[in-house]
């Protein structure tokens, strides 16, 4: 599977599909396309401009724009504004680095080849998401990336009928559907179950024999939407997610019962394509080099990604907790410096513009409405360690009115106001039992760890390191993920703590601190003990949880 022939969209499939991926210029060179120009993968070798004009020409396959159609152009993601033109016309304008956006090109073709242009305009403006990006890469910031960075394809719908949406809700015996169409009504198959019915806006439709989704058996049921002139085939898991007490401490639940996320936090760089891997298969490697290690759950760490990555979390059994891309300013001393040694305690104090704002929140909105269907998507996370953070309370009480189906956690680490479902720690240099200061919410470790190990020949070359306290050695790391989890994680668990994430996944540039380096090619812990530390993890939780007599 490549990124060419990869189909980008799996929760709404239709036969129709053009993908443009070769033959790409920027400012007049050639480059590979959809890897960002700061990217070896891109083969990009000139400084990246603040202007990107991309151009390609496509023509269309005989029969592949029936009549009575309508040719969409789809962009996964550009950052951080684009504008895209078909021979020479303005077809749509969209801003923001990080979600896909869609142009109707029917009006402006010819017959024969066609021109297709996308001038991206990226400042890293602080006004817009812009994550773990920086100017000046260095420690926990990294590498900028620029213009397209996702894939673009070509589809042809109905003009009249088209489903242009899909809305799944699962419960513990089936789903409620809605679909965005304007047609009077819609067909739902799920032809693995003979299920089939004829729904008018929205539907809930009952299994007789539900088969539930669970990390341990990530069973996915197929279904198909259709109308009287367009087919989507899609799918959908049965699982919940809710928050409930027992024995007097406020747990998450899976499908209602107890779940421990144990947990990494997954940036989603790759040493030779930053944003974007070399091929779509390494999202199912990275998710099953974590599950051999014991873990159940990635925190998207203020990055969204392609839809591949979650179908391949949905097909593989992974949970995710899903960061908002951070705007708005970060300062060093008071983001950092201050609450790490000295208080966590800060009014929020980044409202920033009205216009960044306003940009931040349709991010929050827009991304909750883009992954809604994943059944991996378990919570969200809005602001991380006070950066851009302004208005907690309202952004997350917003964010739980648009998807009650999940946890929100308001400002992940610090600064917390009262809104949310959790009580949010970050602990780096040093280990203590968690206290539950926060009565009617969860307690979770939302960072911790960190531990550096340097593998010569599998680190950036010119990066100065960067983690949260060394180990030299295989014995070393391992001795001292043992002691942060004996000392710190398992021992809270009692008290009522609901996950852990532990920093990270893999070595980022110059921050050595994962558990793979930053070409996936070493694995720095062996399998045995970190396996032991998730059947300790399990136990303690049966044991906090274990129904007490009366």
């Amino acid at each position: 599977m490549s990124w060419s022939n990869a189909y980008p969209r799996p929760q709404m499939r239709r036969d129709s599909f053009l993908p443009l991926a070769d033959h790409w210029t920027l400012n007049g060179k050639p480059i590979q396309v959809p890897w960002p120009p700061e990217s070896h993968l891109s083969g990009w070798t000139d400084p990246v401009p603040k202007r990107l004009r991309y151009e390609t020409s496509f023509t269309l396959p005989e029969g592949f724009l029936p009549a009575g159609y309508r040719l969409l152009l789809h962009c996964g993601a550009v950052d951080q504004v684009a504008d895209v033109y078909c021979n020479g016309v303005s077809v749509c304008h969209h801003e923001g680095g990080y979600l896909p956006f869609s142009g109707d090109l029917t009006d402006q073709l010819r017959p024969g080849e066609n021109q297709l242009t996308i001038v991206a305009r990226d400042t890293l403006s602080r006004k817009y998401p812009y994550g773990k990006q920086s100017k000046r890469p260095h420690g926990m910031w990294y590498t900028p990336v620029s213009g397209i960075w996702q894939p673009v394809w070509l589809e042809a719908v109905p003009a009249e009928g088209a489903i242009r949406g899909i809305r799944i809700t699962p419960d513990l015996h089936g789903i409620t559907v809605e679909a965005d169409t304007d047609a009077e009504a819609f067909t739902l198959e799920v032809p693995g179950e003979g299920l089939q019915v004829r729904c008018q806006g929205k539907t809930h439709l009952a299994l007789t024999r539900p088969h539930l989704w669970t990390p341990e058996d990530p069973y996915l049921y197929r279904c198909v939407l259709s109308t009287g002139t367009d087919r989507v085939e899609s799918y959908f898991a049965l699982r919940t997610v809710s928050l409930g007490k027992i024995n007097g401490q406020m747990w998450i639940l899976l499908n209602g019962e107890p779940v421990f996320l144990h947990g990494v936090l997954d940036q989603g760089y790759f040493e030779d394509g930053l944003f974007l891997p070399a091929d779509p298969a390494e999202y199912d490697r990275d998710i099953l080099r974590m599950k051999e290690l014991g873990y159940n759950t990635l925190r998207k760490h203020i990055k969204v990604e392609p839809d591949l990555f979650y179908y391949a979390a949905d097909r593989l059994g992974m949970l995710v907790l899903q960061d908002m891309v951070n705007s708005g300013g970060y300062s060093w001393l008071w983001d950092t410096v201050v609450p790490t040694f000295v208080s966590k305690k800060r009014w929020d104090r980044w409202p920033g513009s009205p216009r960044r704002r306003r940009i931040f929140e349709d991010h929050v909105r827009d991304t909750q409405r883009h992954l809604y269907s994943h059944p991996c998507i378990v919570g969200y996370t809005i602001f991380n360690e006070g950066w851009g953070q302004y208005d907690s309370d309202r952004i997350s009480a917003d964010a739980k009115a648009e998807d009650p189906t999940r946890f929100v956690i308001a400002a992940s680490g610090w600064f917390a106001q009262k809104g949310g479902d959790a009580q949010s720690e970050h602990v780096y240099f040093k280990t203590r039992v968690l206290e539950h200061r926060r009565p009617g919410k969860f307690l979770f470790l939302s960072e911790c760890g960190g531990f550096t190990r340097k593998i010569q020949g599998h680190v950036q070359q010119g990066k100065k390191d960067y983690g949260y306290g060394d180990a030299d050695t295989e014995e070393a790391l391992v001795s001292r993920l043992q002691e942060l989890y004996h000392t710190m994680v398992i021992p809270s668990i009692a008290g009522g703590l609901c996950g852990c994430i532990y920093t990270q996944l893999s070595d980022v540039e110059g921050e050595i601190n994962g558990l793979y380096t930053w070409d996936r090619q070493v694995r720095k812990v062996p399998l045995a003990p970190m396996r032991k530390l998730q059947e300790e993890i399990a136990a303690a939780l049966e044991r906090a949880c274990a129904k007490q007599d009366k």
